[in-house]
């Protein structure tokens, strides 16, 4: 079943001789359950196609479509809405607030939203992520695997349709890499949640489904690996 579509996506920065198109008339489907791995160049549109489909940006033309309905069809508060309970976005730079303790940043969505944290979701999330006993530690009392485990926590509180993460592995070591990943591929496997994910690590990439390669603001490919 089609959980994502892309309608001949185009994004232009600036105008006249400055102006720089980021994307380029992308039409792109994703099947819900699926994990799709970005990949490209920098500066080949891969990020500014993720932040289109998570209603971060919006485009100069053309339609991104979540479970049928058009993304920006929404006016701002109601986009912003939608990224708090449809989509899970994971930074490469954590993205925590600073002020705020681990289960504070976690829960940030939900509480944003005025609604009752599901506790027990909360601790079963706190223990799957590795982060018993780090409940009340600010981000900088953390190492950086513990920060991206707390961006991927914030990201899966509300259980989302559908998760980007935008080199969600890029400041971590080897082995910190790994647990990330397969933190979000469980989530991808168990709970059936769409997995996007930018990349330029091959192995990751050739564990998706599909890869899809990006340049000069195309799809260049579309290959399917299983």
């Amino acid at each position: 079943m089609e959980i994502l579509r892309l309608d001949h996506l185009t994004k232009v920065y600036g105008s006249g001789d400055t102006a720089v198109r980021a994307l380029d008339d992308v039409s792109l489907t994703v099947e819900a359950g699926e994990f799709v791995a970005i990949v490209g160049s920098s500066g080949s549109g891969k990020s500014t196609m993720l932040h289109m489909i998570g209603g971060v940006d919006r485009p100069t033309s053309g339609s991104v479509y979540l479970n049928g309905q058009d993304v920006f069809a929404r006016s701002d508060e109601q986009l912003a809405v939608f990224r708090r309970r449809e989509v899970g976005l994971v930074y490469q730079f954590y993205n925590l607030v600073p002020v705020l303790d681990v289960v504070e940043n976690m829960t940030l969505p939900v509480l944003l939203d005025g609604r009752p944290v599901n506790q027990k979701r909360l601790e079963n999330m706190l223990h799957v992520l590795g982060l018993e006993g780090r409940e009340h530690h600010l981000p900088n009392q953390l190492s950086g695997g513990q920060q991206q485990r707390v961006a991927v926590g914030r990201a899966l509180m509300n259980s989302p349709a559908i998760v980007l993460a935008d080199e969600p592995t890029g400041n971590l070591d080897t082995k910190n890499s790994a647990e990330i990943m397969a933190l979000l591929r469980k989530s991808n496997a168990q709970l059936g949640q769409t997995l996007i994910v930018i990349t330029h690590d091959e192995d990751i990439a050739l564990s998706a489904d599909r890869v899809v390669t990006i340049e000069d603001g195309r799809v260049a490919s579309d290959v399917r690996t299983r």
